[in-house]
């Protein structure tokens, strides 16, 4: 796993000045330093130069980018990020066709593909995957992206080129390239966020390569090819046949992505899903020694609160699991301070706002484990795949005219002043993208409740999902630790997508068919245990430094945020927020998280030197 960046231009020879833009090449490899240490390469040509940031995991000697391969005279270069799980399936079939390899790395594959199979080879590949291509004879760049999204890839047009980087921080490092806002942005930010629409950059005229797709570059210009997307096919197994397949790809996908040439640990909260990826992982090493993490905060025992979405902690669960599983386990906690301070560390490692506290304790929680490891296998993605939502069974939720997890567009404006609402519009900007994003997929005639379950099962991994992924590369990249995913293998996606809700959600249990299907790895217990989301702080000491941060942000006349702010509203909601904040985003982002949210932004703001329209 890795960060990669460069240019492209038509209309300049890099060449002409070596030094200088190896110098800058330099400059943008150091901005994603944090992504990978272990090794620094660049590559450059007339038209186009590369940088790669290394974290060496399979390979470790001889995987070092960019790296280049000549056929007949003709030069490839590729800068990558990544881990592709199905190497040794094409590995197989290009050495049948009589390519020759002189490494054992991933990256060399992919680049041998691209050159036997042509620019369409990425349909063949399974991984998580950001990567570009320079083929030097015909003069074009490809820029690569995985089916879902899990690696960032964003881009940067210019007059005659592009500048592109696996964050934005290294695309402002290019000279003359600088960050702006423009509406959009703050209606992605106010109306959306922390989720964004695909393909959309929070900052003006900055891109991301959309999942599931690749660009090709030249001297005319780009052009846009989709590979993969979600497609409705009718399901024709019986439940029995249904199970086995499940259980067949989730085993499957965890053994696939155990690869590694350095120790691989997993994250273990006592959830259904992490402790079904630790079971597979613990019986895949067969008896070696497997580092696990749970993640806390300092006194929830003592704070807890329980309610309908987060009914019960966490801790029993993981200990029912070390008690079969004897993994070497390590409980992480975040105290109110730490917590707090990694709101604006959480900013610098995703260039904006996120998850609030969500996004913060998880960076945080993944410093700690990058000083053990530096591959980590998680269970995130399962409830978007298989359903473990409240609004795919709940009427209330699931009948709600936009995004389920974001309907209420009140909720958002909560904190701002009437100019500043009827400027952004956000319930029409929402409703829009929501509208938009449905009138993509295709299903045929059925009955409306179902309908409506296969297009939220749509929207979840279009959207929801997404957030969650891009939280997790940036958490866990910024301490340079590898985050996977298993459940988030296109394989798993293409079969579970068209199941019939029956088949998924049995007896009233959410996500039942992944329950039955790997009864066998876990303690009844878990195998039984009702969803529980991600942990989060109810310390009434974190809520005190937010109220703090706040009000000092209203009360100095230069914060970037002040203009949109009510601040008669604000001081309310800072003596009431649990009273007069609802949930915004998701299950638990509520009055806390909204304060910390604007906190994020503002810190934004300033970091980058932002102007509001």
């Amino acid at each position: 796993m890795c960060g990669i960046a460069g240019f492209c231009n038509y209309g300049k020879n890099f060449l002409s000045d070596t030094v200088r833009n190896l110098n800058i090449l330099d400059d943008m490899s150091k901005s994603l330093a944090h992504r990978g240490h272990d090794n620094f390469g660049k590559y450059l040509k007339e038209n186009c130069g590369f940088c790669h940031s290394r974290l060496s995991i399979r390979d470790i000697e001889g995987g070092n980018q960019p790296m280049l391969r000549n056929v007949s005279g003709r030069e490839y270069a590729i800068c990558y990020n990544g881990e592709i799980y199905n190497t040794d399936e094409i590995k197989k079939d290009l050495e049948s066709l009589g390519v020759q390899f002189t490494t054992s790395s991933d990256t060399e594959i992919i680049l041998a593909a691209f050159i036997e199979y042509g620019p369409e080879f990425v349909d063949m590949l399974n991984g998580i995957f950001a990567f570009t291509i320079w083929d030097d004879a015909t003069k074009q760049l490809y820029l690569y992206r995985d089916r879902v999204g899990v690696k960032p890839l964003f881009y940067y047009p210019t007059k005659d080129g592009l500048i592109f980087a696996s964050e934005p921080k290294a695309i402002f490092v290019y000279p003359g390239i600088s960050p702006e806002i423009n509406l959009q942005s703050m209606q992605e930010l106010l109306g959306i966020g922390p989720a964004k629409t695909p393909g959309l950059s929070l900052f003006k005229n900055m891109r991301e390569v959309l999942p599931g797709h690749y660009l090709i570059f030249n001297e005319y210009g780009f052009c846009d090819k989709k590979y993969w997307d979600i497609v409705y096919h009718e399901h024709k197994d019986n439940y029995e046949t249904t199970v086995d397949t499940v259980s067949f790809l989730v085993r499957d996908s965890v053994k696939k992505q155990m690869v590694s040439d350095v120790p691989v640990c997993t994250f273990l909260s006592g959830g259904l899903d992490s402790s079904i990826v630790t079971s597979l992982a613990y019986n895949y090493l067969n008896g070696k020694e497997l580092n696990t993490f749970s993640f806390d905060f300092d006194e929830n025992d003592k704070y807890f609160t329980s309610n309908s979405f987060q009914p019960e902690q966490d801790a029993p669960y993981v200990n029912i699991m070390l008690e079969r599983f004897h993994t070497n386990h390590e409980y992480l906690k975040c105290n109110e301070k730490q917590l707090f301070n990694s709101l604006f560390d959480s900013v610098i490692a995703k260039d904006a706002p996120g998850m609030a506290d969500v996004d913060a304790s998880l960076l945080f929680f993944c410093s700690l484990v990058a000083s053990k490891n530096k591959v980590a296998l998680t269970g995130e993605c399962a409830d978007e795949i298989f359903g473990g939502y409240p609004w795919l069974y709940r009427p209330e939720l699931m009948n709600k005219n936009g995004f389920p997890w974001s309907a209420d567009s009140e909720a958002r404006t909560v904190l701002l002043n009437s100019e500043w609402i009827n400027k952004l519009e956000l319930q029409d900007y929402s409703y829009d993208a929501y509208k938009t994003s449905l009138s993509k997929l295709d299903l045929p005639p059925m009955d409306s409740t179902e309908k409506r379950r296969y297009e939220i099962g749509y929207l979840n991994i279009k959207w929801f999902m997404q957030t969650l992924l891009d939280r997790m590369d940036r958490a866990s990249m910024h301490s340079g630790l590898e985050a996977r995913v298993p459940f988030a293998d296109h394989r798993i996606i293409d079969y579970v997508y068209s199941i019939p809700w029956n088949m998924k959600y049995q007896n009233g249990v959410e996500k039942s068919l992944l329950r039955n299907a790997t009864l066998d790895l876990l303690p009844a217990k878990l195998s039984h245990r009702k969803k529980s989301p991600y942990p989060k702080t109810y310390h009434p000491g974190y809520e005190a430094l937010l109220k703090e941060a706040l009000t000092q942000i209203i009360s100095d006349t230069s914060s970037p945020i002040l203009p949109m702010l009510d601040i008669e509203k604000v001081k309310a909601f800072i003596q009431a927020p649990k009273e007069l904040g609802k949930p915004w985003y998701g299950q638990l982002m509520a009055g806390p998280q909204l304060m910390a949210y604007y906190i994020q932004l503002n810190y934004w703001m300033l970091r980058y030197n932002l102007v509001l329209p």
